[in-house]
């Protein structure tokens, strides 16, 4: 919102001193000590004593864009034993989805360079994160402006090129000392043979992929400016599945898109059905100022939304629960992330196909890797007891 409104926040809200854009994060702290540091002065002149900290003449508004900001991100602040962390690769977007406000606000693809990435990682894991999740509005396109992809070796076949993101992957793969990576969220049209690969052949990856579907009706699709269509959807789905055995797939979709008719929820709610997610965020259509969609004909009734948002979440939830009930007996790896918030009696963590786990124990296992034989699976979550504890090597090829 700040980007997008810029000073027009301040006419309507006089006690705003510091509105940044989304390219400006590290300017925050100079700009609040420059803040005080005036007003602290004014303040000391009177008639303006009461008034000079809401006077609009002292405050900073900074949304313009600034090359090379994607390299100013700092350093993470870890809590004790904290185990996972998030890593951001990718600022902006180019895609123009016409439902989405990134690129207004985010601005163009901008990717920070493998070498600092490696650098930030290894630092996480030094102080003691065990996994690492990299972040970008469409991560697997990671790079594309600014790195080239390169030759795969022993394939003579020119199309056959390692694109910038397995790059990347590969390279924080090395990193000693990290025991999983994770990313999100990608793109079907940037999920390439290359990436498919890299799941089968990195064991640090996790056997997790959240794949954002949106619509499974091709016409709502190409309204969307998704750029693929169902068909294509599937296809890309049963090639992730057969690359890496026992891999998670979820998925995120907008139901009540403008002109979405019956028979369209329909093919998404088949496809849904078809697909058997292991989890799904589903979103109702809400407009957004300043894109396309929300100056589309057919704008669908706010009951007709919630009526299509029940009825799929419905079929989502039971996915869900069949994928969890085949973990019922079974002995996962679980990364565990501390107390419980549902219940502090318990810990929590998270199996390598990102499925929550809690299970009694010592906090002291905060930040360990531990395997947990799942004795029950209600609703999103699994409960179980931990087993004694495993070598790396068979961890591998567990859930």
């Amino acid at each position: 919102m700040a980007q997008a409104r810029g000073e027009s926040l301040l006419k309507n809200l006089p006690h705003v001193d510091l509105v940044v854009g989304t390219q400006k994060f590290h300017r925050v702290a100079d700009y609040v000590e420059e803040l005080v540091g005036k007003k602290a002065a004014r303040s000391e002149i009177g008639p303006y004593q009461k008034r000079a900290m809401d006077d609009l003449r002292f405050s900073i508004v900074d949304i313009a864009e600034e090359a090379g900001s994607q390299e100013t991100i700092r350093e993470q602040q870890l809590a004790p034993r904290q185990a996972t962390a998030f890593v951001s690769i990718i600022q902006g977007c180019n895609m123009h989805c016409t439902f989405c406000i990134v690129p207004q606000t985010r601005g163009g693809e901008r990717s920070r360079s493998i070498v600092e990435i490696v650098d930030e990682v290894r630092g996480l894991v030094s102080r003691g994160v065990k996994e690492v999740t990299l972040l970008g509005q469409i991560v697997n396109l990671y790079g594309r402006h600014e790195l080239r992809a390169v030759a795969v070796a022993g394939v003579a076949d020119p199309g056959r090129k390692k694109s910038p993101f397995v790059q990347l992957l590969e390279a924080v793969h090395e990193i000693d000392g990290l025991e999983r990576l994770r990313f999100t969220s990608p793109h079907p049209i940037g999920f390439r043979d290359d990436l498919i690969n890299a799941l089968a052949r990195l064991p640090k990856l996790a056997e997790h992929v959240h794949l954002p579907l949106q619509s499974g009706s091709n016409r709502i699709l190409k309204a969307m400016h998704r750029a693929y269509t169902a068909e294509k959807y599937v296809d890309l789905v049963h090639r992730i599945r057969q690359g890496r055995k026992g891999i998670a797939i979820t998925t995120d979709v907008i139901v009540g898109f403008p002109g979405e008719a019956g028979e369209d929820f329909k093919l998404t709610r088949d496809l849904v059905e078809q697909i058997q997610f292991d989890n799904a965020f589903v979103f109702r259509y809400s407009p957004r100022r300043g894109t396309p969609a929300a100056e589309m004909d057919k704008q669908v009734e706010e009951s007709i939304k919630e009526q299509r948002n029940q009825d799929l979440l419905l079929v989502v939830n039971e996915s869900a629960r069949r994928a969890n009930e085949r973990l019922v007996g079974r002995d996962v790896e679980v990364l565990c992330e501390g107390r419980s918030k549902t219940n502090p009696a318990r810990l929590m963590g998270r199996t390598r196909t990102n499925k929550i786990v809690v299970f009694e124990g010592d906090e002291k296992l905060t930040g360990e890797i531990l395997e947990v034989r799942i004795q029950q699976a209600n609703g999103f979550s699994l409960y179980g007891t931990p087993v004694l504890p495993t070598s790396c090597a068979a961890r591998n090829d567990r859930a």
